[in-house]
């Protein structure tokens, strides 16, 4: 799942978390058990369903599940989703607690056009978006005309518009430029963009009509490629795409609040380092 267009302050993510453990009666609490000793039985677990994209979101999840949950009096069911659009379906009907798979431009995107209530917490990790090629070996060598896959959601399509003018392909870009919205002043290459979902984009790296795409860290790692052999990769300083934690502003669950704690602990943030060491996963917001 991306500097932030709308930051939350360290006082409002503070505020999210206490309302979330504010939150009334635990209704997906086991309550038949008690604690022994001290240690919490498995029946007296929180549980919390997470939608997640299967990585790196679902593998930092099962890590979380594994090493960290219990000891935190919640239990983990994730669930896997391959787009960028059940997840947050999914969420607004009640199938799950939370969801883990997208960044903040992207949120605010589904909220304004879908009207969903949704609260989220602080950035957990960035995946760089990045520039790929079967045919050309160095931006230099790609011919003006060249076709260009690119995702069809506005906030990470102007993510890769951003990304080529930063590197001096486009000019004059504003917040709001498409595909669709470019000049020829503003694309003086004459790049054609070739719009889809980015689970589909990923598959078109082997299309001959497809020059360059722009394809999403999670499917990067997925599809089993690296960062470092893409053309571009755009630069963690100041990146406002940190994938978050997200749930509805109405929940109940107390054991979202501390998931959120956990995904912000030093033992994820150490995961995250050792299992993606050459930068394709990144830490922090």
């Amino acid at each position: 799942m991306r500097s932030l267009r709308k930051h939350l302050s360290a006082v409002v993510i503070a505020a999210a978390l206490m309302a979330l453990t504010a939150c009334g009666s635990n209704p997906a609490a086991t309550t038949s058990a008690a604690t022994t000793g001290g240690a919490t039985t498995a029946a007296t677990l929180t549980k919390v369903t997470v939608g997640a994209s299967p990585v790196p979101h679902a593998k930092i999840l099962e890590y979380v599940s594994k090493n960290l949950a219990a000891k935190a009096g919640i239990e983990l069911k994730i669930v896997e989703f391959d787009d960028y659009v059940q997840p947050n379906e999914a969420l607004a009907g009640g199938e799950l607690d939370a969801n883990y798979f997208q960044h903040l431009p992207y949120l605010e995107d589904q909220i304004k056009s879908k009207g969903y209530k949704f609260s989220h917490g602080a950035g957990i990790h960035i995946e760089p978006y990045a520039v790929f090629s079967k045919k050309y070996k160095a931006l230099s060598e790609v011919p003006d005309g060249a076709s260009i896959a690119i995702t069809n959601d506005a906030s990470n399509q102007y993510r890769g518009l951003k990304l080529l003018a930063d590197n001096g392909l486009l000019k004059d870009l504003t917040t709001d430029s498409t595909v669709v919205s470019l000049t020829a002043a503003q694309n003086p290459h004459g790049f054609k963009f070739i719009e889809n979902q980015p689970e589909v984009i990923v598959q078109q790296l082997s299309d001959p009509k497809v020059d360059l795409a722009f394809v999403n860290g999670n499917f990067i790692l997925t599809a089993g490629l690296n960062a470092k052999d893409a053309l571009l990769v755009e630069k963690v300083a100041g990146n406002p795409y940190a994938n978050i934690l997200v749930w509805r502003t109405d929940n109940t669950n107390p054991g979202v609040a501390k998931l959120e704690e956990l995904l912000h602990s030093k033992e994820v943030t150490d995961f995250i380092k050792q299992t993606w060491p050459s930068g394709d996963v990144i830490p922090g917001s």
